[in-house]
């Protein structure tokens, strides 16, 4: 007999027998779940778009403070030749 074959028997043998009694309140229960599910992941949506534009915000105040594109000046003098 193969595992399949062992594992199929056994869940026959699970759905012939006596049904367990499922709560009365199982599905507020669930419900309840559900929607506290559906909160904390709408809060960690929010909470991550607050944290990109947050960081889009600190990054165009750093480059318009910094102006990274322009070149630094020199801080050395450049030789005096032909005096």
């Amino acid at each position: 007999m193969s595992g399949a074959d062992r594992k199929e028997n056994e869940v026959r043998r699970m759905m012939e027998g006596p049904q367990p009694v499922v709560p009365a309140d199982l599905a507020v229960r669930a419900a309840a779940h559900g929607s506290r599910l559906v909160r904390r992941h709408r809060a960690l949506r929010r909470a991550g778009w607050l944290l990109i534009v947050a960081a889009a915000l600190a990054f165009v105040v750093w480059a318009t403070v910094n102006q990274p594109w322009l070149v630094p000046p020199s801080q050395t003098t450049p030789p005096l030749e032909g005096f």
